[in-house]
């Protein structure tokens, strides 16, 4: 099974490692996940392993939620994500409970969030622009934009402002990941994660923790 779990962000703290030196880390509260069913190649079209995690009141939940979990043989999840595989998963089952044990010999893992929602934004916070002049002749301006011009018009196809153009608006609350962390910790007993580094996301937030597909490992 490809190392992936859903968890919640606990918070931050601090260890030490072998050479004394202090390292902030995350702790995450990954799991335990259920595995609710196994997509293949043959019948899906892509191999991968649909899991779900923390449990919700059949009351809560859709009928085709509740149905769907029941095959699997357990409670209707609150969230659910697909681990994506390039071939067919081997050693897992419906039903199975994943646990921090997968991340025992992982080194670098890649967390999926929702970032922190700061509302609506000027271009400076958002964009990090530099602004207007502070110097004599900027009356109350000094925060703006400035004139976008034939910029922001998407000639040829309409005057409307072309789609991705940088200016003030909603900042935060995106899906995003943040990737090549160090997993300097695995707590099997209390279902813990420590990550180097900040995450996305605030306290008690739900993130998506996997194997980093881009870190390059030093061998000894």
């Amino acid at each position: 099974m490809y190392p992936a779990l859903i968890g919640r962000k606990v918070g931050m703290t601090q260890i030490f490692d072998e050479a004394g030196n202090v390292q902030p880390v995350t702790v995450v509260q990954a799991g335990p996940c259920v595995v609710l069913q196994i997509k293949r190649m043959q019948t899906d079209g892509y191999d991968a392993v649909q899991i779900g995690y923390e449990d919700v009141r059949p009351q809560r939940a859709t009928r085709p939620a509740v149905g769907h979990a029941a095959r699997a043989g357990t409670w209707p999840k609150k969230v659910i994500r697909e681990v994506r595989l390039t071939e067919a998963a081997e050693g897992v089952e419906v039903g199975q409970t994943l646990t921090v044990k997968l991340f025992q010999d992982v080194a670098y893992v890649d967390v999926t969030g929702t970032s922190k929602g700061k509302g609506f934004a000027g271009v400076m916070k958002r964009h990090n622009f530099r602004g207007q002049s502070a110097s004599h002749g900027t009356e109350r301006k000094h925060r703006s934009p400035g004139s976008i011009s034939s910029h922001g018009t998407d000639l040829g196809h309409g005057g409307n402002i072309k789609k991705g153009k940088r200016m003030a608006g909603h900042m935060g609350a995106a899906r995003c990941t943040s990737r090549n962390h160090r997993l300097l910790g695995v707590d099997v007993e209390n279902n813990l994660l420590l990550i180097k580094g900040s995450l996305p996301g605030a306290n008690g937030g739900y993130l998506f923790v996997t194997r980093s597909h881009t870190a390059r490992v030093k061998k000894a």
